[in-house]
């Protein structure tokens, strides 16, 4: 199948001639939209349009010879401002070769018109006549390119949401697929690779999601009966934790208070300093920048959070990104990191990817943000010995 641009204009369409008259802005608007499939340059387009404005009637009619323009070289130059004339003469032959306009030249190739009575009667020059003749060809290729825009814009959109529910899916598992589709979308690519995307991107969801809920299958517990032969009932804890490391702190200390539960043993488990992990004022001396964002005292881990989850907007940190640090180490160690962060944030390059590779390392049990505050800390003693 011959595609626009193997298509000769210059062929007589016996269907146009039945036509009276097209509006000569609205073909040019239209071959516009057609330009890359008749292989037209903006330049060239240009050059007609110029043409066009030396035309004084805003109708054109199929009769050969029935719209002549006779504008000179330097004219048509000033028209396009100040382009040179070979240039010039490059499009023209362009618009010719594709039989665009056609050339009605005089004896001595001179462009020029003659008038009897006010009318003019003879013109050598430029005919504007093949516009309207093959005007059903400009305006059904506009549409097909208008419609195949609108497509692939479609296309477009469909991969871009593919990509993110990958991303909410397995940001840490399809890497190199996730990074190959964004540098697609950053560039204007063609059907195909988007389709290819799209498939991939579909596959790859997909194994996640059955991945994802064989996982959930299996840790689901089983529900509970009520019936009167059974004494199985709903048991609920009255204590509140906002944090899963309370939770388990909680729980070690009854077990120690279990085992030894001397007054002894419980007096030295409550005066054992705590880690600076979990200390809150060992956080606050560490990250003294937090005070610039959240001036009141910070009273429990539930305001270390809370400002942990304001803060990480300003330092260009998603919120998906927080949520599954969250998940992978505690809501007390991500406030912890992000507070730390805060503190080294000119040295980071890329908070986001940081905050995703330790909540990456800590779900494989190979991080702890104890590091992080006896390294700040130390960075804050010698401050206060010169103080």
């Amino acid at each position: 199948m011959k595609t626009a641009s193997q298509t000769s204009f210059g062929r007589l369409d016996q269907c146009a001639l039945t036509v009276e008259s097209h509006d000569k802005w609205e073909l040019l608007a239209a071959l516009t939209v057609a330009a890359p499939e008749f292989d037209l340059s903006h330049r060239t387009l240009g050059v007609l349009k110029a043409l066009l404005t030396f035309l004084p009637n805003r109708e054109i009619t199929p009769e050969r010879h029935s719209a002549i323009v006779f504008p000179s070289n330097r004219k048509l130059s000033e028209r396009l401002n100040g382009m040179p004339e070979s240039t010039l003469r490059r499009h023209l032959a362009r618009l010719v070769e594709m039989g665009i306009i056609s050339r009605h030249s005089s004896p001595n190739r001179k462009r020029y018109a003659r008038h009897s009575g006010g009318d003019c009667k003879l013109a050598f020059g430029f005919d504007l006549s093949p516009l309207a003749v093959h005007a059903a060809q400009i305006h059904d290729t506009a549409q097909a390119m208008q419609y195949r825009a609108e497509q692939l814009a479609i296309l477009r959109d469909r991969v871009a949401v593919l990509r993110q529910k990958v991303l909410d899916v397995a940001s840490d598992k399809a890497v190199e697929l996730l990074e190959s589709v964004r540098k697609l979308l950053r560039r204007k690519p063609c059907e195909s690779a988007l389709a290819q995307a799209a498939s991939d991107l579909s596959q790859a969801l997909a194994h996640y999601q059955s991945a994802n809920e064989a996982v959930a299958t299996e840790f689901k517990t089983g529900q509970m009966s009520g019936t009167d032969s059974q004494n199985e009932r709903h048991i609920q804890e009255s204590i509140k934790y906002d944090f899963v490391s309370e939770q388990a702190a909680v729980r070690c200390k009854t077990t120690t208070k279990a085992m030894d539960p001397s007054p002894q043993a419980s007096e030295e488990l409550d005066t054992k300093p705590s880690s600076p992990a979990l200390d809150l004022i060992a956080l606050v001396q560490a990250c003294p920048g937090v005070q610039d964002f959240y001036p009141n005292e910070l009273r429990n881990w539930q305001d270390a959070d809370r400002i942990a989850e304001k803060l990480i907007p300003m330092m260009g940190i998603d919120g998906p990104v927080l949520h599954d640090a969250r998940v992978a180490m505690g809501r007390k160690h991500a406030a912890t990191v992000v507070l730390c962060m805060l503190e080294k944030l000119e040295t980071i390059r890329s908070p986001g990817a940081y905050l995703r590779r330790l909540a990456q390392k800590a779900r494989e049990g190979q991080f702890s943000p104890v590091p992080m505050l006896k390294s700040l800390l130390n960075n804050q003693r010698p401050a206060a010995i010169v103080s």
